[in-house]
């Protein structure tokens, strides 16, 4: 799972590294719709956040994109090796830290396997699993810059 296909930039600074892009624009109040290759996520706050509980946070999609990951691969171990697909979940569940700054404190994910998954391929899929995209990213951070534009 690569994240998005590639988009070459002219003002690439990551060098000969392929760069991915997506845009945010806001809607109204605290709504913002996320546009990715031609396909468009909304993003909003809960009604006690001063939000109108439209879309899901950031924060929520946050987890979902690791449990989404952690599934995409877990999926294709199973796809890779001959077995059904039918039946896989990941459960997530997250926690936010009681100390600033605001941030995710835990995240605790479970897969759930299909019901024919045979015992002796348990630890390969969550193996496998468990080093999705995402949760590889979380283990070495990417560098980060947040810019106002001139």
């Amino acid at each position: 799972m690569s994240g998005s296909a590639p988009q070459t930039l002219g003002t690439d600074r990551t060098g000969s590294m392929d760069v991915h892009r997506l845009e945010v624009v806001h809607v109204e109040g605290d709504a913002y719709t996320v546009d990715v290759r031609g396909h468009r996520l909304r993003v909003d706050q809960p009604l006690e956040a001063g939000g109108t509980d439209t879309a899901p946070t950031p924060t929520e999609l946050f987890a979902a994109s690791l449990a989404t990951c952690v599934a995409y691969y877990a999926g294709r171990y199973l796809h890779r090796h001959g077995l059904p697909q039918t039946g896989l979940r990941v459960r997530t569940e997250f926690t936010m830290a009681s100390d600033r700054p605001p941030r995710v404190a835990s995240v605790r994910l479970v897969v759930v396997p299909p019901p024919e998954l045979p015992e002796r391929r348990r630890a390969a899929l969550l193996a496998v699993a468990s080093r999705c995209t995402v949760h590889n990213t979380l283990h070495q951070p990417p560098e980060v810059d947040v810019e106002l534009e001139p």
